[in-house]
């Protein structure tokens, strides 16, 4: 089983909303086959705080304006270093490029198959 075309859909939105806002290093996987609470994993860095906090204003945004969709859970705005938005099939992790570097989630998920974005990211 793969990841539901909904989900997908809103990754691809998501990371867009992202890369508008100035996050970097995005990277999706599909991780159905080794997860049963969600589809999708988006990873993205931000230079800053404020930039992690204007990723995550950004992606609400844009996935409240065009599905409708609001996170079921918002954990880790207060330090803005590392915020996860679930919206149970897609869980996304905005992370301040030291926590993205030290954590390394890539190196956990490198089994699952990535998830083509086709985004253009500015640097």
């Amino acid at each position: 089983m793969s990841a539901t075309e909904l989900a997908l859909t809103m990754t691809r939105a998501a990371a867009e909303a992202a890369a508008d806002k100035l996050g970097t290093d995005l990277v999706a996987f599909d991780v159905t086959e080794h997860l049963a609470i969600t589809d999708v994993f988006l990873l993205v860095t931000a230079a800053t705080d404020r930039q992690v906090a204007a990723v995550v204003d950004g992606v609400e945004e844009r996935l409240r304006e065009e599905f409708d969709a609001r996170p079921v859970r918002r954990e880790g705005d207060r330090e803005n270093r590392w915020v996860l938005l679930d919206y149970l099939d897609l869980v996304i992790h905005v992370q301040h490029s030291e926590e993205r570097s030290f954590y390394a989630l890539e190196r956990l998920w490198r089994d699952c198959p990535r998830i083509e974005l086709a985004v253009e990211e500015s640097r």
